[in-house]
């Protein structure tokens, strides 16, 4: 294991899952640590501090769906959720908790290299930068940091990482496929159009907190989405 490489937290309450991803995460310079269930996983948070997150949903003691819950109160980490769940309403639920991203099981060990790559990138990159704006909306790159209406946004990376994307292309319509490759590069399309859509939806009603209407990001029906350039404080805009 080289404990050089970025730091992965696999929580799974399956010794043989564990094994299986610490084997495949170690053969490609991760650190894994492990954790069994939601409670030790919330400690281990704590004392290994790490760049990114494994988590299965069916934990003995807590849904894995609270445990991404809690985590989202206090770290940003990204996480990529775990499940034998198929239904459009439980991948919902996963990404509305905070998940970034989710794997059904059984997967291939490419695929989720491919998304623990996309998801480290999309953290690492923009660290340095200026402040962008849009009306009252101002997203500072070299902080990561959001604020709407003087009011601070607390984003997962995924949503910083779209909402960047936006925002560096202010008043332009961006399609689907430019919005999937920016953000989710590599992943196949349908699976990161879902992705998209939910994460769209998200980032709107952090940013507008309760307002609402929807000012900020304006949907064009079949095609994309763009942010408002001009002054959105009094407009409303399509819903996704």
């Amino acid at each position: 294991m080289s404990e050089q490489g970025p730091r992965v937290l696999v929580i799974d309450d399956e010794r043989p899952i564990r094994r299986l991803l610490r084997s495949v995460l170690s053969a490609h310079g991760y650190a894994v640590h492990e954790a069994a269930t939601g409670g030790e996983a919330l400690q281990q948070v704590r004392i290994v501090r790490p760049d990114l997150i494994i988590l299965d949903l069916g934990l003995p003691d807590v849904d894995g769906i609270e445990v991404a819950r809690s985590l989202r109160r206090w770290v940003q980490i990204p996480i990529i959720a775990l499940s034998v769940r198929e239904s459009e309403s439980d991948k919902i639920s996963m990404l509305d908790a905070g998940a970034d991203d989710y794997l059904t099981k059984p997967f291939g060990a490419g695929e989720l290299l491919a998304r623990i790559r996309a998801a480290l990138r999309r953290v690492s990159r923009g660290e340095e930068g200026p402040v962008l704006s849009a009306g009252e909306l101002r997203v500072d790159l070299s902080r990561r940091e959001v604020r709407a209406a003087e009011r601070s946004v607390q984003l997962t990376p995924t949503e910083y990482e779209l909402l960047k994307v936006l925002i560096s292309n202010s008043g332009k319509v961006l399609t689907h496929r430019q919005l999937v490759d920016e953000v989710w590069g590599g992943l196949h399309y349908e699976d990161a159009l879902h992705l998209l859509r939910v994460n769209i939806s998200n980032l709107r009603h952090k940013l507008e907190a309760g307002a609402g209407r929807f000012r900020y990001i304006v949907t064009e029906p079949g095609v994309g989405y763009r942010l408002r350039a001009a002054d959105i404080s009094s407009s409303g805009s399509a819903a996704s």
